[in-house]
């Protein structure tokens, strides 16, 4: 499937993101993009933080090797979004 734009992206993350870490207390459209992934509010943690970059390679071919660049692009969905959309396979 073919995506164009950030915008198509943030959906289609916001479903990988909860799928992936069994968030199933909340939809989709709840999730806001430019909420922190991690902290207080959402609890998630480092395994967490794995967990996603195993998605990440899984659907979108990037593999993040380095904890300072998984830091930068995991700070919400929008920046998630972004550099899949800059180095993925979408």
């Amino acid at each position: 499937m073919m995506h164009t734009t950030i915008e198509d992206l943030i959906p289609q993350l916001k479903s990988q993101i909860l799928e992936r870490l069994d968030i199933d207390y909340m939809d989709p459209e709840e999730l806001d993009e430019e909420m922190p992934l991690f902290g207080e509010v959402t609890g998630l943690d480092s395994i967490d933080a794995l967990e996603l970059t195993v998605m990440l390679e899984q659907h979108y071919g990037i593999k993040i090797t380095d904890s300072k660049v998984a830091r930068k692009i995991m700070v919400n969905v929008r920046t998630l979004a972004e550099y899949v959309y800059e180095n993925g396979q979408i």
